[in-house]
């Protein structure tokens, strides 16, 4: 660990090696190394479904502790260009060789995940924001969970799993989650593994596609949740996956009385709830001098595709990375149909999109 004075010298070095700062110099022999930001080292690559990759990750002593259910923004260079997503963390909080190991599922049009799922290699050093997020086990944890995830939503609670098992949790808790066939199973079978060795938790698979193959056939409704857990009032629920699986146990617990027992990960923009005929405008993005008419999209996809390159990490307004002024207009919020007509606000781009004309400080 390093001393008061050895952080001394470190800052008068600091500065003497301005302006590039005394990261750049030492990053040349040891890639990891940073007097300040967060850097990683991909030690191991897995690849457990064709279109996924899980990536064990080596950070350097910038990066704190998380807790389960926590993401971080991963920063990686491509064709010379670094770009910036949101993954949640989906190992143990509690692992002891100070490694941490996150799961990339590849979208047909993002260029990181595929890009992660095509090329990632150990060796590779990567960039990492602080954990960030409150989707996360209250503590004391209570006595009865129920973890519901779909697709590669299993990662935040894939680690609440692990962790509680680390712990030696005892109370009572259900995994549920729902994926098209038992082939795209980004966690194969650890959950069944777990349930096999912790008397106290249940794991519940349920292949939407294959039926017959899984625990539990079918989407998600009142009928099958009591099949899953009899006990589902009395328990704490943690969802993430895709919104339509995310409004329906929202939905059946609000229907039930129970709203306050769901906690809800964003994990993919829910569709434009934007009304037709009132996107239409000028869009002006002020600092950049920039023009365009506008075509209801969010203001991240619309200043991309004017050739800007504004700052941002999760595209789905989870992270704040893209928080911008705006300078007039209004715009709705893409996920929960809220209009801001307030000038000089501060508004996230990705999920916010003009509503007639606009002009925002970028």
């Amino acid at each position: 660990m390093f001393t008061q004075t050895a952080a001394r010298l470190l800052g008068l070095a600091e500065a003497w090696v301005t302006p590039h700062g005394i990261d750049r110099y030492v990053e040349l022999v040891a890639p990891r190394f940073s007097t300040s930001e967060v850097r990683a080292r991909i030690d191991e690559v897995r690849r457990p479904t064709p279109d996924s990759v899980t990536l064990t990750l080596a950070p350097n002593r910038q990066w704190p502790p998380f807790e389960a259910g926590q993401h971080t923004q991963l920063t990686v260079e491509i064709d010379g260009v670094r770009h910036t997503r949101c993954y949640s963390m989906c190992s143990s909080a509690h692992r002891r060789d100070g490694r941490f190991e996150l799961t990339v599922k590849a979208h047909p049009e993002g260029l990181v995940s595929r890009h992660l799922v095509d090329h990632a290699r150990p060796g590779v050093i990567v960039g990492l924001s602080r954990p960030q997020g409150d989707f996360t086990l209250p503590d004391p944890r209570p006595e009865r969970l129920l973890l519901i995830s779909g697709g590669s939503g299993i990662t935040p609670v894939l680690s609440m799993l692990r962790t509680l098992c680390d712990e030696g949790h005892e109370g009572e808790v259900t995994f549920v989650h729902y994926c098209l066939t038992e082939h795209d199973q980004i966690a194969g079978d650890e959950p069944s593994d777990l349930a096999a060795r912790f008397p106290n938790i249940r794991a519940v698979r349920v292949f939407t596609d294959q039926p017959g193959s899984g625990d539990l056939d079918g989407y998600f409704d009142e009928h099958q949740l009591a099949a899953a857990d009899p006990h589902w009032r009395e328990a704490s629920v943690f969802v993430c996956g895709p919104a339509p699986l995310m409004d329906a146990v929202t939905d059946h617990y609000a229907a039930a009385g129970l709203a306050d027992h769901v906690v809800r990960e964003a994990f993919t923009l829910t569709q434009f709830v934007g009304e037709a005929g009132d996107v239409g405008g000028t869009l002006r993005f002020d600092r950049s001098a920039v023009d365009i008419a506008s075509d209801g999209t969010p203001l991240l996809e619309q200043a991309e595709r004017a050739g800007l390159r504004p700052d941002h990490g999760c595209r789905m307004g989870i992270c704040h990375t893209c928080t911008r002024r705006l300078a007039g207009g209004a715009v709705r919020n893409v996920v929960t149909g809220e209009v801001i007509d307030e000038p000089d606000v501060e508004i996230r781009l990705c999920v916010n999109a003009p509503v007639g004309d606009v002009v925002v400080d970028l």
